[in-house]
């Protein structure tokens, strides 16, 4: 069974009406994603939230009442789409204000391919995005630990501790996309498979 990407019930609360679209990591870059939040988890215990399972997301929506039209949005661009190819270059962070320990992936084609096209399916509708950054702009990542509650010097620290630049990048390629819902304060999936129409 596939586990939640979200389970802190602040972060669920926050997250009500909202949808995204998501990549699900489930080989090497997963297992190293683990160890990653759990070192991080074993050293902060509840000082941080963190995320309940590996994911890479490819754009956040807010239509609470037009999910439908999400989904079939969401299903059209999956259609065309090619497996796509996920790899770690880093344990890296976002500074404060946010103050995220986050897995980095390399801009590899089939990612980048991925971001443009559902911009272009998405700048053919009206459905309200959030937090949405040009292509040159946005920087791919699996979300690790969230310390914004962290004060400064325990987050330099922090992020200097888990800075580490990978020899060997784990990669893999993944072949399905997952439409995340979020209603009611509980989570909702559905994967879709990437290339079938």
């Amino acid at each position: 069974m596939a586990r939640d990407f979200m389970t802190d019930p602040k972060q669920l609360r926050d997250l009500e009406g909202q949808q995204y679209i998501v990549l699900r990591p489930t080989g090497a870059v997963m297992r190293e994603w683990d160890r990653v939040r759990d070192a991080a988890q074993q050293r902060l215990g509840d000082s941080a939230r963190y995320p309940g399972a590996a994911h890479v997301t490819l754009r956040g929506l807010y239509e609470p009442e037009r999910v439908g039209r999400v989904r079939q949005i969401v299903h059209e661009w999956a259609a065309a789409q090619h497996p796509i190819e996920v790899v770690t270059e880093a344990v890296d962070s976002f500074p404060a204000p946010w103050q995220i320990v986050i897995a980095r992936l390399a801009r590899t084609p089939s990612l980048l391919h991925a971001y443009a096209s559902l911009t272009d399916a998405l700048d053919s509708t009206d459905l309200r995005r959030i937090g949405e950054l040009p292509l040159e702009e946005w920087t791919f990542h699996c979300s690790t630990v969230y310390a914004k509650a962290l004060d400064a010097a325990d987050w330099a620290q922090l992020a200097s501790d888990t800075h580490y630049d990978y020899p060997t990048p784990p990669a893999e390629t993944v072949a399905e996309v997952e439409l995340v819902t979020y209603f009611d304060g509980t989570e909702h999936r559905e994967a879709i498979p990437l290339g079938v129409s």
